[in-house]
């Protein structure tokens, strides 16, 4: 009976048990759902009534042209906005934030330092990104930054951070005031390495103005430009190369196949790529082609929108700007000036172009602009540079290729002037028998060492005609004056009231 009343008891509490964890299934249930209902990414779709995009016509590119839920495109030297897409919508970053994280580890850090992953850098949720660091593993920071950027790995973003300030908050209060230099007014972040966070966003124009001064940093930009990168053997791991996302766009061997084309684009200079669900695809390009370098962003597009969407944006700016050096922009509207003394059988009449040259010394210089704008310049050249002649004046004769002045541009970027030397384009004679220049006279005045002038035909002929004239002058008033004397002494006096028979 005893037994038969435990088994009993024993029973009735497994059923009891049982109950309960029935009762509390749907809340587990309930529970895992709400922990799963995030926002998923939805692939972003062209418009139906929008017009087919023209390769062959980038200039006419529309922003329902663009997968992209947000875009922009800049010049990057003067950041000069030339399209925009729902530029200013509030946008998750993703993995574009690693940018700002790769570049603070550049400007804060110590490139040959090693550091040392910690626990809590390399433990990450399953799905995430990551380099494949171990807690313990030895690696020099810029092999760090390398990889970061490289592969997107979370964990080498959390290490930078741990470098940096110590703690990833500290790091994300630093992210922000680097934002807010960099002219930043709607971008915030929480973390490192761009996991969804609702108090984690950016816009499209927040985050080319941080890609734009990334870019601006030789190592940065460097490291951008990198798809493959190999990392050495640790004291943990072997060595290994690891490959980036974006190597179709950078990479020109990148094998072309059904299932994975090629996005190559032979001008494109890096930077980022990101995904996730909330953010989806993500992508910040920059391209540079005849000197002319644009920056571009794309928000929440597909996975390959990013790379279309980007090339269309990247053939739209080059359609717009075009880009000169001072001399190119010279040689549009070259100066020619008019001489004397030159000889009556110069064909131009004495008109002189110059040409430029840079002098040994002169630094290469581009000047971006809008063809219209370009335009302007040529016509007004001397308002962006400065013309000074060496030469005292222009009169003849001249010979080609002589240096006659410089010409002076002064670049927007602060950097030092470039300086060209302007050279006649041909040669000009001086006139047959033209009198000598009061220049010419002192100098060969000058150069006459003896106290007396030559003597010569002009020179006798110079004093001796004064002479003579003033002799003949003389004369001619002797002759007149003595004929009217004489005449006057030999009048004889007529008789009057005689008269001979």
């Amino acid at each position: 009976m005893r037994k038969t009343a435990a088994w009993s008891r024993h029973l009735a509490g497994l059923l009891a048990l049982l109950m309960l964890v029935c009762s509390c299934g749907p809340l587990f249930a309930s529970a895992h759902a709400e922990e799963n209902s995030g926002p998923r990414y939805i692939a972003p779709e062209l418009p139906s009534d929008a017009d087919p995009y023209d390769p062959e016509h980038p200039e006419e590119l529309s922003p329902d042209q663009l997968y992209a839920k947000s875009a922009i495109l800049i010049e990057a030297t003067t950041g000069e906005v030339i399209f925009e897409k729902n530029a200013d919508d509030i946008m998750y970053p993703a993995s574009t934030t690693k940018i700002m994280t790769v570049l603070l580890g550049i400007m804060m850090g110590d490139m040959n330092q090693e550091v040392v992953a910690s626990e809590w850098a390399v433990t990450l949720d399953e799905g995430d990104s990551k380099i494949g660091l171990s807690a313990g593993e030895t690696i020099i920071f810029r092999d760090l930054l390398y990889a970061t950027m490289v592969k997107s790995g979370n964990d080498g973003a959390r290490m930078i951070a741990e470098t940096i300030s110590g703690d990833e908050a500290g790091f994300a209060e630093l992210m922000n005031q680097a934002a807010q230099m960099y002219g930043c007014t709607n971008t915030h972040f929480v973390n490192a390495s761009g996991l969804p966070d609702d108090n984690h966003y950016t816009t499209a124009r927040d985050m080319a103005k941080i890609a734009r001064e990334a870019m601006q940093n030789e190592t940065f930009a460097s490291i951008a430009g990198t798809y493959s990168y190999s990392l050495p053997r640790s004291n943990i791991r072997r060595a290994t190369v690891v490959t980036g996302a974006n190597s179709s766009w950078l990479n020109p061997n990148q094998e072309d196949t059904e299932n994975s084309p090629s996005t190559f684009y032979p001008y494109a200079t890096g930077i980022k790529t990101g995904f996730a669900q909330v953010a989806g695809y993500c992508y910040v390009g920059a391209a540079e082609r005849d000197g002319v370098k644009l920056i571009s962003v794309v928000f929440y597009t597909t996975n390959s929108g990013r790379w279309s969407d980007s090339k269309k944006l990247m053939e739209y700016g080059f359609s717009q700007f075009v880009s000169m050096t001072p001399q190119d922009l010279y040689n549009q509207n070259p100066i020619v000036l008019e001489t004397t003394g030159f000889s009556l059988d110069d064909d131009n009449l004495g008109r002189l172009p110059l040409e430029v040259k840079p002098q040994a010394s002169t630094r290469t210089v581009h000047i971006v602009a809008t063809k219209a704008e370009m335009e302007t310049m040529s016509r007004n050249l001397r308002q962006i540079v400065l013309i000074e002649y060496t030469r005292e004046n222009f009169a003849a004769p001249i010979e080609q290729g002589e240096v006659v002045g410089t010409m002076t541009y002064y670049p927007e970027d602060g950097g030092s002037a470039v300086v060209y030397d302007l050279v006649a384009g041909r040669s000009i004679a001086k006139r047959e028998n033209a009198p000598l220049t009061l220049e010419e006279i002192e100098a060969a005045v000058r150069a006459d060492t003896r106290l007396l002038p030559p003597l010569s035909v002009e020179l006798v002929l110079f004093f001796l005609i004064p002479i003579a004239a003033l002799a003949l002058v003389i004369w001619l008033i002797r002759r007149i004056f003595f004929r009217k004397r004489k005449k006057r002494k030999s009048r004889i006096p007529k008789p009057r009231h005689r008269y001979f028979r």
